[in-house]
């Protein structure tokens, strides 16, 4: 983007930000105090605020896409390729084909030729499939190797995808089980820290739980433990409790009914939410 008049100076967007140089071509250290209000100024930070939010909304809706391990057709990531934002939030995800056969890093999409891979061999290759997924990383069989690779080919994902962590269901988990314990207990000194940390880390509270839905294979089924209900007071202390799946009418699920990655992602909440708790609180209670 060029620089546009602002008075005597000048403006433009350099790295996301508002750069100004004067009559002479300076840049300077800042934007001067009187150019605040400057239309152009004004301008450039409303763009600045609103490619923040694109962005994120970029990162936000790949992140959905492998959550769901939903199919993508090839058309619609072509057409998104050439936005920066979408390539930064795509570039480098593993994509899988319609036989769920891991293809490769995306590295490229072009409207006649195809996608452009890293593929496990370490080459660079074409495919030209109506549709992929990008898959969650607990749906993928040879995860550890692939991160060893990812590493080694020095992938840098946007997306938090191969190194999300996952957590599978235990062998011998009895199939009729319909909580677990692991992240339970987790004391905190105050009602509200539980529930900020809660919506700190993107998830939703409701009647005394913090829940994440998770849609897979079109079903939906929401992750839910329990952090302690506001009753107009909230200084109280609180503690998190067992972790639970229920579906959509708020029947309790049994471990054999939920999925790999509703157990994972359930699993991933408990884990987040149980790392903030007072340590110190819970060595004196014990």
């Amino acid at each position: 983007m060029g620089w546009v008049s602002a008075g005597d100076y000048e403006v433009a967007l350099e790295a996301g930000k508002v750069v100004c140089r004067n009559g002479k071509g300076r840049l300077l250290k800042s934007v001067p105090a009187k150019l605040k209000d400057d239309p152009a100024v004004v301008g450039l930070q409303q763009l600045t605020e609103w490619l923040d939010r694109h962005e994120r909304r970029c990162l936000s809706d790949v992140e959905q896409w492998m959550v769901r391990s939903l199919p993508v057709p090839t058309a619609v990531l072509a057409r998104v390729w050439p936005d920066p934002a979408w390539q930064a939030a795509l570039r480098d995800v593993v994509v899988t084909g319609a036989d769920g056969g891991v293809a490769g890093f995306l590295r490229d999409v072009d409207p006649d030729r195809g996608l452009g891979l890293v593929d496990l061999d370490g080459d660079t290759v074409r495919i030209t499939p109506d549709v992929v997924s990008v898959p969650h990383p607990v749906l993928l069989d040879d995860l550890d190797d692939l991160r060893e690779f990812a590493v080694e080919l020095g992938v840098d994902q946007q997306v938090e995808q191969l190194f999300r962590e996952v957590w599978r269901r235990p062998p011998g988990t009895a199939p009729d089980t319909t909580s677990v314990d692991t992240y339970a207990g987790g004391v905190f000194k105050e009602l509200r820290f539980l529930h900020g940390r809660v919506t700190q880390l993107g998830y939703r509270s409701r009647g005394g739980y913090a829940v994440c839905p998770v849609v897979e294979d079109g079903v939906t089924a929401e992750a839910r433990i329990w952090i302690g209900e506001h009753d107009g007071y909230d200084a109280y202390d609180t503690e998190t409790g067992p972790l639970g799946w229920t579906d959509p009418t708020g029947r309790t699920l049994t471990a054999a009914e939920v999925g790999p990655v509703a157990w994972s992602e359930g699993m991933r909440m408990a884990a987040a939410l149980y790392a903030g708790r007072d340590v110190a609180d819970e060595e004196r209670a014990a």
